[in-house]
């Protein structure tokens, strides 16, 4: 079987565990020395195919001899139905290079606030256990958001931690009786964390989470703030919304008969999957690199860079998924 050539990394299932009624841990036999930082995440091969998705590297790095993937089953998801169950022990999958920024290891604090809503506690899972080993004297405050008590990944564990881990958990439905009831608001973060001004706030959960606490954490006086990035790839192509004013650019290229069209306010990878033209596409989030495209000329702006280096920069490759078109554009 090919590999994708960005996922280079052979592993064997060696067990899987069931965290909650929907959540699953993979954890791997890696006969090679895998090396990633508490918190980052790794590309997935799906069954071996050319379809990739994000997973957090949820072990911790020198504390396990297995890796571990964490995964939500998702009804009708690809990955994570193939993930959590068609894999068996004994099967194999292909894992690329560890990716991301999302690091308390990249991060170094005497106080950390990690905010987690779901399987958003899969990094910071990762990084409360590379802490209390290598930081002990760190403050470390959770605040973890679940629906109900039966939905708490890592229960164990994370009880184990206290009272170093400084643990609060809201609930939503059915809290338990050393739960909060309802969800997360500014006022309840404030008085949780009443030092939140001089705290390293790591943020991971689902977009609209992690935009409401950035929000809030920011208006409390919090002043770095830092959130996980990728995000789950969606099983179709995105679609950018058509801009108001029905304005039209063009892309052109080497795969390319003729100048293509596309909507004013599309991003140059809704342009490029619109036309079928090659790329690779992860995170869309601008952090996993993987559709990287060189603009051979055009006019664009781009929000994010992380994974180019400066003389790729200086070469014309941009981020697809964050870089936005404002002219024709010719790739090559």
């Amino acid at each position: 079987m090919d590999m994708h050539p960005l996922c280079q990394w052979r592993m064997q299932v060696h067990h899987l565990h069931q965290e909650t009624p929907d959540v699953w841990t993979i954890a791997l036999i890696n006969h090679d020395f895998y090396r990633w930082q508490a918190g980052q995440y790794a590309l997935v091969s799906i069954a071996g195919s050319d379809e990739l998705r994000a997973y957090t590297l949820s072990s911790t790095p020198g504390q396990s001899a297995l890796i571990t993937l964490t995964v939500r089953h998702i009804a009708e998801g690809k990955g994570s139905g193939w993930l959590t169950q068609q894999l068996k022990p004994g099967d194999h999958l292909w894992l690329s290079d560890p990716q991301g920024e999302f690091s308390c290891e990249k991060y170094p604090a005497a106080n950390y606030l990690f905010l987690a809503a779901g399987c958003g506690i899969t990094p910071v899972m990762s990084m409360c256990r590379w802490l209390r080993q290598h930081r002990p004297e760190c403050s470390v405050r959770l605040i973890y958001s679940v629906r109900s008590a039966s939905d708490v990944i890592f229960a164990g564990e994370l009880a184990a931690m206290q009272p170093w881990l400084k643990l609060t958990v809201v609930a939503e439905n059915q809290p338990a009786a050393d739960m909060l009831a309802g969800r997360l608001d500014r006022e309840r973060l404030a008085a949780i964390a009443p030092d939140i001004a001089d705290a390293t706030v790591m943020i991971c959960g689902p977009q609209p989470y992690m935009d409401l606490m950035e929000s809030d954490a920011a208006a409390l006086g919090a002043r770095k703030i830092l959130t996980e990035r990728f995000t789950p790839v969606a099983a179709t192509a995105h679609v950018e919304p058509a801009s108001e004013a029905g304005a039209t650019l063009t892309i052109s290229g080497p795969s390319l008969a003729a100048a293509a069209p596309f909507p004013a306010g599309w991003s140059l990878l809704a342009a490029m999957e619109a036309h079928h033209l090659p790329v690779t596409a992860v995170c869309r989030a601008g952090v996993c690199g993987c559709c990287k495209t060189r603009v051979a000329s055009g006019n664009y702006t781009t929000s994010s860079t992380l994974t180019l280096s400066d003389a790729e920069i200086a070469q014309g490759y941009v981020l697809a998924c964050s870089c936005q078109p404002n002219s024709d554009i010719v790739i090559g």
